[in-house]
C-alpha cells in the first residue's frame, strides 16, 4: 500500500500537472504566473499567483504560506502549544479563550454537523486513533468502541461565541478539525494574495483547492478530481474560478482485510468505517464549506448526500458510491469532463 506522503504527493501532482499547462500563455505584455510548494498541516501545500510583476506574484505567494502558516499555530493538534491543543488538555476542567480564527472553525463545524445529521464531527478523533489505519491496521471491538462514544458525542462541546471559549465537558474528549481546516485555511490565505496583488490563483493543500481570478486569456482553472480505484489517474476535470474543491476518500488511509477495506472515514453513529461511498467531491464558494461537507456527505451516503447538495446554494458535488457509480449534482452536469478514454460517462446516476 502507498505510503500516507506518497498518497498526498500523488493527488497534489494532478493539480500540479494542470497547472504546469498554463504557462505556455505567458508573454512580456501579461501577468507573471508563479508556483511554489511547502509542506504544512502535514500535506504538501502548493500556491499559484499571477500577478503584474514577478516581484508581486512571488509576494502574494509569500502572502498566502505565511496565513497557512499562521492558522496551523492556532488550529494544528500536532502542536502542543496550539489553541486546540490547550482546548484539548483541558477536557473536563474549564473553558479556555481562543483567537475568532479557532471560533470560526468550530462554528462552523458544528454548522457543518448539523446539516449532514450528525456525519460530520469533529469530536470523533478518540474513535479514529482506536482503529489507526493508517500505522497498526486495528480492528478495534465493539465493547472497545462502546467505550468511545461518550468521548465523540458532540453534545459535550461548548462554544461560547460572545466570551470566545471551547469548553469539553468530559475527560478525554478531544476536537481536530483536521477534515475542514484546510479549507479555512485555503480561503483566508486567498485573501491574503489578493491583498498582496495577485490578480489570479491556486491554493491547494493536498485535496482542498481553492481557485481565484483568470488564466491569461480569461481560461478558468482546471483542477483533476481523483479516481477512487485507479491510482494516479483522474476521474474527471472541473474548470474553477472564485471557487473552492475538496475531496473525501476511503483510498486516502485504508487497509484491506479478508476482503474488507477498512479506511479512516468513520459513521460517528457507529464508529465504524462509512461504507456507502468511494470518494466525494464538493464543490462551494468557499473551502470551509467544501472541506467540511465532503466528509459529511461521504458519511450520508449517496442518496441523502446529493439530496443534501442539491438543498444546498452554491453548492455542487461529484459522488462515487460504493460500487462505482458517478453521481453528478444536477448544476455540475454541464461542467464537469471525463477523460477520453473513461468508461465512467457509461455509469452516471
Amino acid at each position: 500500500m502507498p505510503s500516507k506522503l506518497t498518497k498526498r504527493l500523488r493527488d497534489f501532482l494532478l493539480v500540479v500537472a494542470m497547472l504546469a499547462g498554463c504557462t505556455h500563455w505567458l508573454s512580456p505584455s501579461i501577468p507573471v504566473l508563479k508556483k511554489r510548494t511547502q509542506l504544512h498541516m502535514g500535506t504538501l501545500v502548493t500556491i499559484t499567483a499571477l500577478a503584474p510583476t514577478d516581484n508581486a506574484a512571488n509576494t502574494a505567494i509569500d502572502a498566502g504560506f505565511s496565513e497557512i502558516k499562521r492558522l496551523e499555530q492556532l488550529l494544528s493538534t500536532w502542536i502542543s502549544t496550539s489553541e486546540l491543543s490547550l482546548v484539548n488538555a483541558s477536557a473536563g476542567r474549564g473553558p479556555v479563550r481562543v483567537s475568532p480564527e479557532t471560533v470560526a472553525v468550530v462554528e462552523r463545524s458544528l454548522q457543518v454537523a448539523e446539516m449532514t445529521n450528525g456525519g460530520f464531527n469533529i469530536a470523533i478523533g478518540p474513535a479514529v486513533d482506536a482503529w489507526n489505519v493508517s500505522e497498526h491496521q486495528d480492528i478495534p471491538s465493539p465493547e472497545e468502541l462502546d467505550t468511545l462514544k461518550a468521548l465523540t458525542l458532540l453534545s459535550g462541546l461548548h462554544l461560547d461565541v460572545q466570551s470566545s471559549t471551547i469548553f469539553l465537558e468530559t475527560p478525554g474528549m478531544r476536537i481536530d478539525v483536521g477534515g475542514i481546516g484546510k479549507g479555512y485555511a485555503a480561503d483566508q490565505a486567498v485573501t491574503a494574495m489578493r491583498k498582496a496583488g495577485a490578480n489570479a490563483g491556486v491554493v491547494a493543500l493536498s485535496g482542498d483547492i481553492k481557485a481565484f481570478g483568470r488564466l491569461p486569456s480569461e481560461r478558468k482553472f482546471a483542477v483533476g478530481i481523483q479516481h477512487p480505484r485507479k491510482e494516479g489517474a483522474v476521474l474527471a476535470f472541473i474548470d474553477l474560478q472564485d471557487e473552492a474543491i475538496s475531496t473525501a476518500g476511503d483510498y486516502e488511509k485504508f487497509f484491506d482485510r479478508d476482503g474488507i477495506r477498512y479506511h479512516h472515514i468513520l459513521d460517528p453513529s457507529t464508529l465504524q468505517p462509512a461504507r456507502a461511498c468511494q470518494s466525494v467531491s464538493v464543490i462551494a464558494k468557499d473551502g470551509i464549506w467544501a472541506d467540511g461537507l465532503d466528509t459529511g456527505v461521504f458519511v450520508m451516503g449517496p442518496e441523502r448526500g446529493m439530496e443534501l447538495v442539491e438543498r444546498l446554494p452554491d453548492v455542487e458535488a461529484v459522488i462515487v458510491d460504493h460500487a462505482g457509480n458517478v453521481h453528478i449534482s444536477s448544476g455540475l452536469r454541464h461542467r464537469i469532463r471525463f477523460p477520453i478514454e473513461s468508461d465512467q460517462e457509461g455509469h452516471l446516476q
